[in-house]
């Protein structure tokens, strides 16, 4: 009896191990090739495979002509997998574990990027550089940067090479007129009525990267002379995974936010959620000549101003591998901000002796909350096995703003002059539909790709502003009814777009022509009607690239694009916070036209790359802000249709990589702009913008790094001139515990705060205005990682027996 049973637990011990050897030797590590640009799959591509530490392959395959490839048979362990291609610089993925549980690893899309653009080897698990430069595009990585760590959106973007952000948090491409931001390849105007409120506290630690998009293709929308496209993390990584940080500044500014994303067999689980408070200071002065026949007058104005903010961010995604053949992407955002501030204002009239006749006080209280709920369905199908792929996507979205303000006016002198109280109460809600369906795949060949697809955009805002004045003597709130009114406004366009990619021999061609059609009406609750005739647009693009001796690159663009006016600048409803400087929306406004071309020369060692660029853009109907002076003192601004403009912008752009642990980028723009309007004499002018930017990084030893940004502006406009100063920021960070922890300290203009002024001119005066906020900062940061830093661990095998 006991022999059986020592003969049962055996043969079910070799049972066990005979299934454990088969298990451990069924591995599979399989992916797909393409191409980084255009993201073209790769046939033929080689691909091998090593032992994590060995130098040698196991084995080395070729992609199929979809770019498809397949290791079958590994036993468990660690792997590095290598991937090369003529013309391509070699990939790199490392720290690839195989394990009984584990046995299935799909790497997903492996992207080559071009010689031109990187001549280096590229190994996944290193740091990707600070910026990549293209033809067409800048990428901003944002986890390569010191700075990015425990901050949002709105600060990242002030360190992007050629992006601007105003004091208001508006962001706009170097030498482009008009710039619209992107939430993972969709309009973010579909997400929240103020594109500044969701920058401003959208977490940076979210974000991948941002790309800046000159010449965007034609499967973009043709709004905006650019795009700024903010990618969002989809988080990969096997297992779970995430960060959570803290940030305090000395001013009282906090931000805290946390990420955790758990990848499965086949779908990825991704999360964040993030609370930042801010406080803003500043003050500014204004000074205004205005000139009649009969007299010459002046208006000085003096402001202080302090606002305390706060908000949240929660966003939640799922990205299913339904079928090998079929994903789902789904993902949702909510966003909440709330504000309060307090103001005044001193308003001196002084006569055309210079003596001071009326001095006006002004405080001003407000209040302000908004949220908006965001939703995504993005559906990919490959149709064939020659890469043919179907994408439909679906966004929802729905935001309300509620804004209370009031304004409190009194007399220091003349005293005969009564007081006046002013509360303006505006909601204003949006709701939005963005629908696109895309085909593209191969046609001719694996070097040629066509895309072609439809998409629809409705949106809808209400405006109700309701002002009342307040009554002294019967002590309550009296309606305005010359005022207080509602704004309806409803756009919907319809577009459709083909384009072409072709790739052989270092020459590279993109064509393509989009369609949109727009029909937009909006009326006032006061009986006005507006209805904009429906127009048909055509934006024809074409973008022709050639790489030679492996380290040149010329390039050339031609696209059209439109500025269209949206209900913030076709609003009529008047905005008299400041009496002596009102202003409204024009319902008369037309869109604006721009025709522009690019020529570029790239020039890239294997430290360095030079960029120069050169665009011409010529813009038709160009709406900006205009303003006139009244007889009665009183500035009267609005949008308009101004005239023509004609702009020609040099443009430097370059990094330089001395040592792995070094890299600087830096870019300069000049741009001539000649304005022509048939508006007013006065906007005939022109002259010269210049921006510039210089970044600095360097990784130091135990694990500290270091960064720097400087930054300047001075733009022209239709009416004069807005002057900036140098703003710069410095970081530094520390690594503790296998990077688990990191420690970050950063400071914003330590050398003064920001300051701004600008100087505008019409037929009949003369202004210039100075203002400061309290941009200097310092900030402290902790973040703390989920995932360790993975180790390649080498076990050798023991030697196989010699005995029979």
């Amino acid at each position: 009896m006991k022999r059986l049973l020592l003969y049962f637990f055996a043969a079910t011990l070799l049972s066990l191990f005979s299934f454990s050897a088969k298990a451990a030797e069924n591995g599979v590590i399989r992916g797909k090739v393409i191409e980084e640009v255009g993201a073209l799959p790769i046939p033929y591509a080689v691909v091998s495979i090593f032992e994590s530490a060995a130098e040698q392959p196991l084995l080395t395959i070729q992609t199929d002509e979809n770019g498809y490839f397949r290791f079958n048979n590994l036993k468990t362990g660690n792997y590095k997998v290598k991937v090369s291609y003529v013309g391509f610089a070699a990939l790199f993925v490392n720290d690839i574990s195989i394990t009984d549980k584990d046995f299935d690893k799909n790497l997903g899309n492996l992207k080559l990027s071009s010689e031109q653009s990187n001549l280096n080897e590229v190994v996944i698990s290193a740091q990707k550089p600070l910026v990549e430069f293209g033809a067409d595009v800048i990428t901003y990585n944002v986890g390569s940067s010191v700075l990015a760590e425990g901050s949002t959106a709105t600060d990242v973007l002030k360190n992007v090479p050629m992006v601007q952000v105003d004091i208001d948090g508006n962001a706009t491409i170097s030498g482009k007129r008009s710039t619209r931001v992107f939430i993972d390849g969709k309009p973010s105007d579909y997400m929240t009525s103020n594109i500044a409120d969701l920058l401003n506290v959208l977490p940076s630690d979210a974000i991948e990267k941002i790309e800046v998009m000159t010449n965007p293709p034609s499967k973009y929308s043709g709004d905006g002379e650019g795009i700024l496209n903010i990618v969002m993390k989809k988080g990969f990584k096997v297992g779970f995974n995430g960060n959570v940080g803290i940030t305090a500044g000395i001013q009282g500014n906090k931000n805290t936010n946390a990420n955790a994303s758990y990848r499965g067999k086949n779908y990825n689980l991704n999360g964040s959620a993030a609370y930042r408070e801010n406080i803003g200071k500043g003050a500014g002065e204004s000074y205004r000549t205005n000139f009649f026949p009969d007299t010459t007058f002046y208006y000085n104005q003096y402001n202080n101003n302090r606002n305390k903010s706060n908000g949240g961010n929660f966003r939640l995604g799922l990205d299913w591998d339904i079928t090998p053949k079929q994903n789902l992407r789904l993902s949702t955002n909510y966003n909440i901000n709330n504000s309060n501030s307090n103001s005044g204002n001193d308003f001196y009239y002084i006569n055309e002796a210079l003596v001071p006749t009326r001095l006006r006080n002004q405080v001003n209280l407000g209040d302000g909350n908004s949220n908006n709920f965001v939703f995504n369905a993005d559906y990919n199908l490959q149709t064939d096995t020659t890469g043919g792929k179907l994408t439909m996507g679906v966004t929802l979205n729905t935001n309300a703003n509620n804004d209370l303000r009031s304004y409190n006016r009194t007399y220091a002198f003349p005293v005969n002059l009564n007081p006046s109280l002013q509360q303006n109460d505006n909601e204003i809600s949006n709701s939005g539909l963005n629908f696109n369906l895309d085909y593209d795949k191969p046609v001719f060949n694996k070097r040629d790709q066509l895309e072609f697809g439809i998409a629809y955009n409705y949106r809808k805002n209400d405006n109700d502003l309701l002002v009342q004045n307040f009554n002294y003597q019967t002590q309550e709130l009296v309606t305005n009814k010359n005022l207080t009114n509602k704004f309806f406004y409803n756009e919907n366009i319809l577009s459709g777009y083909a384009s072409y990619n072709y790739r052989k021999n270092g020459w590279g061609l993109k064509t393509g022509l989009r369609a949109e059609y727009t029909d937009v009406n909006f009326d006032l609750s006061t009986g006005t009607s507006y209805h904009v005739s429906p127009y048909l647009s055509l934006f024809p693009n074409v973008s022709l690239n050639h790489f030679f001796k492996k380290r040149y690159n010329f390039g050339a663009t031609y696209s059209v694009r439109i500025n269209r006016p949206r209900e913030y600048a076709l609003n009529p409803q008047v905005n008299n916070a400041d009496t002596l400087n009102i202003s409204f929306g024009n319902p008369d406004l037309s869109p604006a036209y721009t025709h522009q071309m690019d020529f570029s020369f790239g020039a890239f060692g294997k430290k360095w790359s030079f960029t120069p660029r050169i665009s011409y853009s010529t813009s038709r109907g160009v709406i900006e802000r205009y303003r006139t002076v009244k007889k009665n003192g009183v500035s009267e601004s609005t949008f308009d249709n101004v005239g023509t403009n004609n702009a020609l912008a040099l443009m430097l752009i370059g990094n330089f990589r001395p040592t792995n642990k070094i890299s600087a980028n830096g870019n300069f723009s000049v741009i001539q702009s000649n304005y022509n309007s048939k508006l007013n004499s006065a906007l005939n002018r022109d002259g010269l913008s210049l921006r510039s930017s210089l970044g600095f990084s360097m990784q130091l030893p135990y694990k500290t790094a270091f960064e720097s940004n400087l930054n300047y502006a001075n733009n022209i406009n239709a009416q004069g001139r807005n002057k900036g100063s140098i703003n710069s920021s410095f970081g530094a960070r520390k690594s503790f515990f296998k990077n688990t922890l990191s420690a970050r300290i950063s400071t914003n203009d330590p050398f003064g705060r920001k300051n701004n002024n600008s100087f505008n001119s019409g037929t009949n005066f003369t202004s210039q205005s100075y203002s400061t906020n309290n941009s200097s900062n310092v900030t402290f940061s902790l973040n703390y990682r989920f995932t360790k830093v993975k180790v390649n661990k080498v076990v050798v095998p023991p030697p196989p027996s010699t005995k029979p």
